[in-house]
């Protein structure tokens, strides 16, 4: 349970020197229970206080991170239950498995499809995190060698080792170890072995459980040997994972349930691939840290990495495009000079059009922060003053021998003041991106 200031007051050293930049013990012992000071800014407190008092302030979800700078993620470390309370911050991550019972030819083949999963959506590189190695065969050398030629071939992807072997574990790990890749799993059975390697060669640990309490009991065993810990709680079936996910984030989140305050690794299992993206979506919203699937398609992971995406965006920040001038086609200095706000959803429809219209055409893409044109112009943000500083400042006039702007069809009401106010000749054009192709074409012909 969280301190309160009164709480906290009682653990510092009552000297009031304000060297912490409050006026009081009191005044700031309040603000650290509200989460607007740190500890560190106290000068005098005593090391057993701040014992006492880091304790209570740890994260109730510890972080763990998986490989190193600089494409070290970092899984876990999550404060709320629902973004729009504060925001997630550090993304599912999504991992694809392959088999040691693959032939060499098969897992090449595989490994070569991982390697592509990775895409451009909204302006940013999406892509797959990790890649999974399972021992299937339970054959400590067939899992050596495979986790050996996926680790030569996969620089780009972090590592996850699946065995229940402390054997095959032992003989594959030492090679790959400085990767830092997540293992696993520990379980009531290996337990003392798999964490003892996990120490060694300092690699986060799975540990696998088998239902709620006995998952609980298990990670305090394991965690008084060691604390890089993701949690499995040990169910396969869509539905009885999302309550696991969800009952674990609970008790971590709002009752400061220790053993629970841990990462969490999810696999799907269903035999579909389209089943099984939406089987690993849901794990995504309903909180796994990690998801290991099976689907190897493009068309399969895109849905998922664009849930992901939109996810783990900051819910008070939209996402946006530079503020800038974007030269679509091979523009000439007659091109059309079309603006726009720099919200992504907004930039993009104007972008795809003026494309599809295969007439070149330059974008102003004006800083709204990222709202869209009406939310913008709502706020002004997008009006004549602001966009008429924009264009001033882009250089689009050295870019272009005419002095003409189309503007969107919702702002219609800015375009007799933008006019006056810039100095350019102002269009209004269509209120929806997908006028653009027919406007560009009449645009076009009447300039030529």
């Amino acid at each position: 349970m969280a301190l309160s200031g009164l709480d906290i007051f009682k653990q510092l050293p009552k000297t009031n020197c304000k060297e912490c930049g409050m006026s009081t013990c009191l005044a700031f012992a309040m603000a650290l229970a509200s989460g607007k000071t740190s500890l560190d800014k106290c000068l005098h407190v005593s090391e057993k206080a701040k014992g006492l008092l880091d304790a209570a302030f740890a994260p109730a979800m510890q972080s763990v991170k998986i490989g190193v700078d600089p494409n070290q993620i970092t899984l876990g470390g999550e404060t709320v239950l629902f973004r729009h309370d504060k925001t997630f911050i550090n993304q599912t991550a999504i991992v694809i498995k392959v088999s040691d019972t693959l032939s060499p030819d098969e897992l090449w083949e595989k490994v070569k499809v991982i390697n592509k999963l990775n895409m451009k959506r909204m302006g940013r590189h999406i892509g797959v995190d990790a890649i999974a190695i399972t021992n299937c065969s339970q054959k400590p050398d067939k899992f050596k060698a495979a986790v050996d030629m996926v680790a030569a071939h996969t620089p780009n992807l972090h590592l996850v080792l699946l065995t229940e072997k402390a054997i095959a574990l032992e003989a594959a790990l030492p090679g790959i170890a400085e990767r830092k890749p997540l293992v696993g799993s520990a379980t009531i059975d290996n337990w003392q072995e798999m964490a003892a390697l996990a120490r060694r060669y300092a690699v986060p640990l799975i540990v696998k459980g088998n239902g709620l309490n006995a998952t609980a009991d298990l990670v305090e065993l394991v965690a008084g040997e060691y604390k890089e810990l993701v949690i499995d709680p040990g169910t396969r079936k869509t539905a009885e994972t999302l309550t696991a996910l969800t009952d674990i984030r609970r008790l971590a989140i709002k009752k400061k349930f220790r053993p629970f305050g841990f990462p969490t690794i999810a696999f799907t299992t269903a035999a579909d691939p389209n089943e099984e993206i939406i089987q690993a979506g849901v794990f995504v919203a309903k909180y796994a840290s990690a998801v290991v699937i099976k689907a190897l398609e493009k068309a399969h992971i895109l849905p998922l990495l664009t849930l992901r995406m939109n996810i783990y965006t900051d819910p008070q920040k939209p996402i946006a495009v530079e503020p800038k001038v974007y030269e679509i086609g091979a523009v000439t200095p007659e091109s059309p000079v079309y603006v726009c706000t720099n919200f992504s959803l907004t930039y993009y429809a104007v972008e795809g059009e003026v494309a599809a219209s295969k007439i070149p055409g330059y974008i102003i893409a004006v800083d709204t922060e990222g709202n869209s044109v009406l939310s913008a112009w709502a706020s002004g943000r997008f009006d004549a003053n602001t966009i008429t500083e924009f264009i001033l400042g882009c250089g689009i006039a050295e870019k272009v021998k005419h002095r003409t702007l189309v503007i969107p069809g919702y702002v219609a009401v800015i375009s007799g003041k933008l006019q006056e106010k810039s100095g350019w000749d102002v269009i209004v054009g269509p209120q929806e991106a997908v006028g653009i192709p027919v406007f560009a074409k009449a645009y076009h012909l009447k300039n030529t």
